[in-house]
């Protein structure tokens, strides 16, 4: 398949995309692997008595990350993902279900013991559990080798799975920029950038119009539903948000970098079941953990491509976050200098704050 921005083919990245789709639908897609393997898969998130049903067959398997899997209690984690066997195990849906979604563990706190597969994980189960991230779905997977009945469904690579990121990141394109006046940046701009395959899309603020040939004033921001638009204070994002345009405006002109990583890159959906568990007293890298994620699951490769595209290869960061500056000087962008962005704490999101602080290494 070719690209419309007339570059290497897509064809990779638009499976990968398709098949995060069907999952999200609740269907099943088949991952096959260089080593010969086959496996049908679907969100363990959607358990059924009649879905886990078509999944009775010799070698079937519930797969979870290791994050999951420490937090169940499950022994020995011999590789990431975990495979526990399904066929002769007493496993209802329901269990299924629960074993992918964290929220109600406080509810069965003596669940198991669960059976492991003594062995490293397969390339296809490995790639199985990043698509279902991919999907922005629990990272918990029903999987079964594949058979001639499954002839019929999606089929993805799973090395197209693993390098879907990088991939998607160097495929991208402006295709949108217009001026948009800001209540603290009159003179803004909107630039959006689309991966080749058509998937998920990025933007980008540019206030005034800052030199190409010295280091731009910019942040990288990842969206915040809740932050952002709604005014949460169960984070910080919104006053980053609105300080950091202002700041940018005020020194003269600038970038922000408006990412499409929901929750630190694990979605909407599973950020408000992150909320739901640090309201059961987990802090905010726990609850995370506990849903099968790492504390952050973003990526930077698409900011560094972002900046590239706009002529810019060295910035003046604004950002607390040391991950941000590794992550934009590893994808090739010179941080010369990384510039202090906190804004008070209040009673709502003091914790998050001091989590952030302890655990990450936030400069705050």
């Amino acid at each position: 398949m070719s690209s419309p921005f007339g570059h290497a083919p897509v064809s990779g990245l638009v499976t990968v995309d398709r098949a995060a789709s069907e999952l999200r639908r609740g269907l099943d897609v088949v991952v096959e692997d260089g080593d010969g393997n086959a496996l049908r898969i679907a969100a363990a998130e959607y358990a059924t008595p009649e879905r886990l049903a078509g999944f009775a067959a010799p070698g079937a398997r519930l797969l979870l990350t290791n994050r999951r899997a420490a937090t169940l209690k499950i022994r020995p984690l011999v590789g990431d993902p975990v495979a526990l066997p399904l066929d002769g195990a007493a496993i209802d849906a329901a269990t299924i279900a629960s074993l992918a979604d964290p929220t109600a563990d406080l509810d069965h706190p003596l669940r198991g013991p669960f059976a492991v597969l003594r062995r490293g994980p397969l390339a296809a189960e490995f790639a199985a559990v990043k698509l279902l991230k991919l999907a922005r779905l629990l990272p918990a997977v029903l999987a079964v080798e594949a058979g001639a009945a499954d002839d019929g469904l999606l089929r993805v690579p799973a090395a197209d799975i693993t390098t879907y990121d990088e991939e998607a990141a160097r495929g991208l394109r402006i295709v949108s920029d217009a001026r948009v006046p800001l209540a603290d940046a009159e003179a803004a701009r909107i630039i959006g950038f689309r991966p080749a395959d058509g998937g998920i899309e990025h933007l980008a603020i540019l206030i005034g119009d800052p030199p190409r040939h010295e280091p731009v004033l910019g942040r990288l921001h990842s969206e915040c539903f809740t932050g952002d638009l709604l005014g949460s204070l169960r984070c910080d994002c919104g006053e980053q948000l609105r300080g950091a345009i202002r700041a940018i405006a005020e020194a003269g002109g600038g970038v922000l970098l408006y990412l499409a990583q929901e929750g630190r890159g694990i979605g909407l959906m599973n950020k408000l079941k992150a909320y739901r568990l640090q309201d059961q007293g987990f802090d905010t890298v726990e609850a995370n953990e506990r849903l099968g994620f790492d504390p952050d699951e973003r990526v930077f490769r698409p900011a560094a491509e972002m900046l590239r595209l706009m002529g810019f290869d060295a910035v003046r960061l604004m950002t607390n976050n040391p991950e941000k500056v590794a992550g934009l000087q590893a994808a090739g962008i010179n941080v010369v200098e990384r510039v202090p962005h906190a804004f008070p704490a209040n009673n709502h999101n003091e914790f998050y704050l001091a989590t952030k602080k302890a655990k990450s290494g936030h400069l705050l």
